[in-house]
């Protein structure tokens, strides 16, 4: 479990992929768009159950290709996957023996989309993932609904008739798992969600449990979506993300971040000593939207050159001055500055450490590193960026310093 934990806090960085029968609505049900996240649209709509269920018939994405999707995970720098086996709609996107309510039973494509994306993450080097919502259901009659009451529903049932059997499918027809990324626990009990811990325990010890099997029971803190802590967290932690708006598919949702955002985002997070799982929500199709791997191939780029800054960093102590240009990672010996700002230098004070030598991370070109003690007694740095310098979303300087441990020193009157 430690060595898979180690995995997972050197990784950093993930896919995730919210894939449904909702992208046949694309957001929109008989002329009303809805204003949510688009894998709500069942329950926000207030669709019934029989006219979701018979979407089911008309699922086809005949362009669904799990070898290119797990191909662009790999350029873009991801070393996990984490793919939807079921959301909330009930519907299983693998062949499922526990509910005929699946991909492969139910609709004309009739393929296992969550093992064609196994088998290209067994190819690929990346670690497969399920999400897995264990306790929203809205096609069981037994399964939660947010805000709805559950007078009168035997949630029992739905754990034994559906929920602990389909999670015992994905954890022994699969293959060794990276993690089972559970859901909104809603008011289950602490005693149901460790039993959804230990499911997994029991089947493949090494696989590690998302923080939102409920009641603190995970291995690392799940934060709220696209929510980013504001500091250090001290404990392992994973930000879920979109690229635009929505999760699931929406044809009207146009609000993309820009790569520069999404890139910013992954160095603030691992800055702060967490994992970006960042989601793509392919079509009706399987077409991934093209802005979504437009921007994934420009952070593709960055990490083939500054993946060392990423990759099994951990976060170093708050430095005690406000800067908004950029941030901090480091490994032993060395401290990455993620420089996002066009400056002709960086200038730093506060330094607790004696630099060796300063460079470009992505070429390796030397850089002029000038160190002085400050009439304040305190020990600056600054470092000078060449001016032929490229222009880049985050320029990346290491600095090899004597001591293992990167630190600052403290402010003093």
């Amino acid at each position: 479990m430690e060595d898979m934990k180690k995995w997972w806090r050197d990784a950093k960085f993930g896919m995730f992929i919210h894939w449904g029968l909702y992208v046949l609505l694309a957001g929109e049900y008989k002329g009303q768009k809805t204003d949510n996240i688009a894998e709500w649209i069942m329950h926000d709509l207030d669709i019934p159950v029989e006219e979701y269920q018979a979407l089911a018939a008309r699922f086809n994405p005949v362009h669904f290709d799990a070898d290119k999707i797990v191909r662009l995970c790999r350029d873009t720098g991801m070393k996990y996957l984490v793919f939807t086996a079921k959301h909330h709609d009930g519907f299983a996107m693998y062949h499922s023996k526990a509910s005929g309510y699946n991909i492969v039973d139910a609709t004309p494509f009739g393929r296992d989309a969550a093992m064609e994306l196994k088998e290209a993450c067994d190819r690929y080097g990346i670690r497969m993932c399920f999400y897995y919502s264990q306790a929203q259901d809205w096609h069981h009659p037994d399964g939660f609904e947010d805000a709805k009451p559950m007078d009168g529903k035997d949630f029992r049932r739905y754990l034994d008739e559906k929920c602990v059997p389909q999670v015992k499918e994905l954890l022994t027809q699969y293959g060794p798992l990276g993690l089972i990324w559970y859901d909104t626990p809603m008011d289950m009990s602490r005693e149901d969600c460790l039993a959804m811990r230990n499911l997994v325990r029991e089947a493949q010890p090494d696989c590690l449990v998302s923080g939102r099997v409920g009641h603190g029971l995970g291995d690392y803190m799940t934060t709220g979506d696209n929510f980013i802590p504001l500091l250090p967290y001290g404990k392992d932690f994973e930000v879920p993300a979109t690229i635009n708006g929505t999760w699931g598919y929406s044809s009207g949702d146009t609000r993309w971040k820009s790569p520069e955002k999404l890139l910013r985002n992954l160095v603030k997070i691992v800055s702060r000593g967490g994992n970006y799982l960042l989601n793509i929500g392919p079509d009706a199709l399987g077409d991934v939207p093209e802005k979504s791997v437009e921007a994934l191939g420009v952070i593709g780029e960055f990490m083939r050159l500054n993946g060392e800054s990423i990759y099994a960093t951990r976060p170093v102590p708050p430095y005690p001055y406000d800067i908004d240009w950029g941030y901090f990672t480091a490994k032993p010996g060395k401290l990455y500055i993620h420089v996002f700002d066009d400056m002709p230098d960086v200038y730093l004070i506060n330094m607790g450490n004696v630099p060796r030598r300063a460079y470009l991370l992505c070429d390796g070109r030397p850089l002029e590193l000038r160190q002085r003690e400050t009439c304040e007694h305190v020990h600056s740095w600054r470092i000078f960026l060449p001016e032929d310098l490229p222009r880049q979303i985050d320029t990346v300087i290491c600095v090899e310093v004597e001591e293992q441990d990167i630190r600052f020193e403290e402010i003093t009157d």
